[in-house]
C-alpha cells in the first residue's frame, strides 16, 4: 500500500490535510481521547474546557493550562509536522488542524486553519485586549486566574471551547473540496464538526491513524500506523520530498 499512497501524493496537484492530536504526541503534547489521553487518565474533566464552566468558573482550566502552557513552550515539530511543510515545495498544501498548539506554523506550514483555535494568543472578554504566549504564560504563572492588566476582565486563550463555534470551517471545507487528495492524520474522526470534512474531499482520501475509526471505510487507503514511522518510510521509499 504504500507504493500506492506514494504514487498519490507524488501525482497531487494540491493537498488538504486534516490533523489531530496524534501527530503531536510524539512532539510530547498528550491527547485527550487515547489510551493515556487526559480524560482517560482521569486528569480532568470535559467540564474544564465547557465555556459556560469556564465564564462560571475560570480556575479549573487554568489549573489545566499551568500545567500546559510549559509543555506547549518546549514542544518541537514531529519528523510528520516537517514533512508536511515541505511537501508545500511540491504542491500547494492546505493544513486544517483540530490541535491548539502551532507546531505546523513552527515546522514552516504558510497555510494553517485553526478549528479549534490556538493558544498562540490570547484576549480579554471584557475589553478585548490581546495578550501573547509568552506574557500569558507568565501571567498564569503568577496567578490562579490572571486578569486583564487593563481593565480586570477575564482573559481567555483563542481557543474554542464546548459550546463555541469552530474558526473558519467553510474555509476548510472549500480547502478540502477544492484539493485533489485529502489526508486525515493522527486523528479519531469523533469530534464535530471536524469530522465532516472527509465528506467533503472529492479526490483520493488517506487516513493514517495508529488505532482504528469508525470512519476507516469511508477512505480509499487506510494505514494504521504511528504517524512519524509511516512517513519516515514513506520518505525513505519515495524520496517523496
Amino acid at each position: 500500500m504504500i507504493d500506492e499512497v506514494l504514487a498519490v501524493l507524488k501525482n497531487a496537484k494540491s493537498i488538504s490535510v486534516l490533523t489531530g492530536a496524534g501527530i503531536s504526541v510524539n512532539a510530547g503534547i498528550p491527547d485527550f481521547r487515547g489510551e493515556t489521553g487526559i480524560y482517560t487518565k482521569g486528569l480532568y474533566s470535559e467540564n474544564v474546557f465547557d465555556i459556560y464552566y469556564f465564564l462560571h468558573d475560570p480556575k479549573p482550566f487554568y489549573d489545566f493550562a499551568r500545567e500546559m502552557y510549559p509543555v506547549f513552550e518546549k514542544a518541537e515539530p514531529t519528523f510528520t509536522h516537517k514533512f508536511l511543510a515541505n511537501l508545500e515545495s511540491q504542491c500547494p498544501v492546505c493544513i486544517v488542524t483540530q490541535n491548539i498548539d502551532f507546531l505546523h506554523e513552527k515546522a514552516g506550514s504558510k497555510n494553517v486553519i485553526h478549528l479549534h483555535g490556538s493558544v498562540e494568543k490570547s484576549h480579554c472578554l471584557n475589553c478585548r485586549k490581546e495578550y501573547s504566549f509568552d506574557r500569558m504564560k507568565e501571567l498564569i504563572k503568577k496567578n490562579v486566574v490572571p486578569h486583564c492588566e487593563s481593565c480586570g476582565g477575564i482573559i481567555k486563550p483563542d481557543v474554542v471551547f464546548f459550546g463555541e463555534p469552530v474558526i473558519d470551517f467553510d474555509k476548510a471545507s472549500s480547502c478540502v473540496s477544492d484539493s485533489y487528495v485529502f489526508l486525515a492524520l493522527g486523528t479519531s474522526l469523533e469530534v464535530y464538526p471536524a469530522n465532516t470534512l472527509v465528506q467533503f474531499a472529492r479526490g483520493s482520501k488517506i487516513l493514517v491513524n495508529k488505532t482504528k475509526t469508525s470512519m476507516d471505510y469511508i477512505f480509499d487507503f487506510v494505514i494504521h500506523e504511528e504517524l512519524d514511522t509511516f512517513f519516515k518510510e514513506l520518505q525513505n521509499k519515495g524520496g517523496l520530498i
